[in-house]
């Protein structure tokens, strides 16, 4: 019997359907803010330790008695404390990767007891959308973002590994360990794709290794002494190579990935023949850190996460805060040097990537990050858990300030003389680089068509939602990050706007799409569960941006919502909505 021809296209999209379906998790019970309004005293003692050391970078006091002298270390006063819905879009962001639903919004407003924030960012990180998110936030420092070779590196391997590790909540040294020793098939230990990932040509590359794993778990880039010297840091050759060496033994065979000593024997050779051999495994400080036995790897994975590296807590305070706020805490320090016969301070301000920390107890750097090493011990004292070091850091009073500062509310540039505005601009710059203020930063990708997928839906798109609506976020997700544009591993850092993103928010599909209103989205349900034109707006900007409207929009939109010679306003809400998307504060974190 002949198959007509359209048989076999339906076939396919239902097998597709079906494979897609089926590879996302069941439903699962919704996490609550626990009824418990306890909060630990020991959460409260660090929060409080981190407010201190906060006050103290604010008043400049990160140089000692040197410091009231210099106009870059003039005392700031911080921005006045955002609301409580402001706070809670940047955990959601932060957190799940889109905005709270309508649904959340309202059961935030309804909870009345105390320590509500800090109640509601626990259930945020019981919730699997944390593990989910944060894994892919986190597997971009650890893998990159490419596919790499399919058949011996699987990156959505690696990421669901790491998502359960973070919904079971094991400790984050437990976890450095079993990456840097893995050992296995890369499709059934998901670990070991953090190895794999560094395999081409047919071997795996020490070098890419060894860097890798400076910048994600030391916050050190040392890869400039790959070739030579670091030419600015204290970093030798001879250390990165040392660091390389205790990849050297990597090699595949029937077994997965296994360490073969012969394949260092081999790259010793090869090393030697073209310019110098290189040196035996070798740390580049505290060797007594490294234990005696086991192999070349797991002793450098117990070098790394050593009690007494701090590098290590540091890298990983400084990476989450960077998730939290988007821009890691040492961003922007200023490094005192000492000049000339009569030694003379001089002081000057440097960007520093999130994986680029000067070195514990530097003197050039004073005590501006001494919030991190105050998060860092907490985060050892507790066991490495991250759920705890992103309490402490959303608890904390940088988390919980305005966006908006009082000084930047001056009189417009064109009203100033040319001085003020460099003085004004120079106050600004301290006021951000200090955490005065909460740090204005453009969403990411994920972040924006996830807000808008949020925001055409009342009830939370979560494990819970109907495999539909999960299927079409999906799919959505991933075709708008196509055309948006990913930033990649370089995520954390300093980033503009281009024309084509503000036009596929403007003209593409998605946008057009998710204001629509029909029976089963929010622009068409806000309507019928509204019992006025005001009650409209409020939902509308609610669901959009997670405030109500103010009395300037209200005087602008309310006119639009009101019925005139007997018709309704059909299609009003579909344009509020586009208008919503496109304005700079939705795809902005504030």
């Amino acid at each position: 019997m002949r198959i007509p021809p359209i048989v076999l296209p339906v076939f396919v999209a239902v097998g597709v359907a079906a494979l897609t379906l089926s590879a996302m998790r069941s439903p699962e019970p919704r996490t609550e803010p626990p009824l418990d309004p306890r909060i630990s005293d020991d959460l409260r003692t660090t929060v409080a330790e981190v407010n201190a050391a906060l006050r103290r970078l604010w008043r400049g006091e990160v140089f000692g008695e040197a410091s009231s002298s210099h106009a870059d270390l003039a005392a700031v006063e911080p921005a006045p404390r955002a609301d409580d819905l402001t706070i809670l879009r940047r955990l959601s962001l932060a957190l799940h990767g889109t905005i709270p639903s309508l649904e959340e919004l309202r059961r935030f407003e309804a909870d009345a007891g105390p320590d509500r924030l800090e109640r509601w960012t626990a259930a945020m990180l019981a919730d699997s959308r944390f593990a989910d998110y944060f894994a892919e936030r986190l597997a971009r420092a650890y893998v990159g973002v490419e596919q790499g070779q399919f058949l011996l590196f699987r990156r959505d391997r690696f990421t669901a590994w790491l998502s359960r590790q973070l919904r079971e909540n094991r400790p984050y040294d437990d976890l450095v360990r079993d990456m840097v020793s893995a050992r296995g098939v890369w499709t059934g230990e998901g670990e070991v794709n953090f190895l794999t990932g560094a395999f081409a040509n047919d071997e795996f590359d020490p070098d890419k290794l060894a860097a890798r794993t400076a910048r994600a778990f030391l916050g050190q880039r040392i890869d400039c002494a790959q070739c030579h010297d670091h030419p600015f840091e204290h970093w030798k050759q001879n250390e990165f190579a040392g660091l390389a060496a205790h990849f050297a033994h990597l090699g595949l065979s029937l077994a997965g990935v296994v360490d073969k000593p012969e394949n260092r024997d081999r790259r010793m050779a090869a090393a030697e023949a073209d310019v110098s051999p290189r040196p035996p495994p070798a740390v580049p400080f505290h060797p007594e850190w490294v234990p005696s036995a086991g192999s070349e790897r797991e002793k450098l994975a117990a070098w790394l996460t050593h009690p007494e590296n701090r590098r290590f807590e540091r890298a990983i305070a400084n990476r989450v805060w960077g998730l939290m706020f988007g821009r890691p805490f040492a961003a922007r320090l200023l490094v005192r040097s000492v000049a000339g016969p009569d030694g003379e301070a001089t002081w000057t301000w440097t960007d520093r990537a999130v994986d680029d920390l000067p070195d514990p107890d530097d003197p050039r750097f004073g005590s501006q990050l001494e919030v991190l090493d105050i998060l860092g011990r907490d985060f050892r004292t507790h066991g490495c858990d991250l759920r705890r070091l992103i309490q402490v850091i959303t608890a904390c009073d940088a988390f919980r300030l305005d966006s908006v500062h009082p000084a930047g509310e001056q009189p417009s540039p064109a009203e100033l003389s040319e001085s003020r505005r460099e003085a004004l601009q120079q106050q600004l710059e301290r006021i951000e680089a200090r955490w005065a203020v909460f740090p204005l930063i453009r969403l990411r990708p994920e972040q924006v068509i996830g807000s808008m997928l949020q925001a055409h839906h009342v009830q939370t798109i979560d494990q819970n939602s109907h495999l539909f609506v999960r299927a079409v976020r999906f799919f959505r997700e991933r075709d708008f990050i196509n055309e948006f544009g990913d930033p990649g591993t370089e995520e954390l850092e300093d980033r503009t706007g281009t024309i084509q993103q503000a036009l596929l928010r403007m003209n593409g599909d998605f946008a057009h799409e998710l204001s629509e209103e029909r029976p089963f989205t929010a622009p068409g349900q806000i309507p019928a569960w509204s019992p006025s034109p005001e009650q409209i707006l409020e939902n509308v900007f609610l669901s959009c941006l997670s405030r109500r409207p103010t009395e300037e929009e209200r005087a602008c939109f309310l006119p639009q919502l009101q019925p005139s010679d007997g018709r309704s306003a059909d299609g009003v809400i579909q344009d509020l909505y586009w208008a919503v998307f496109n304005a700079p504060e939705f795809s902005w974190n504030h």
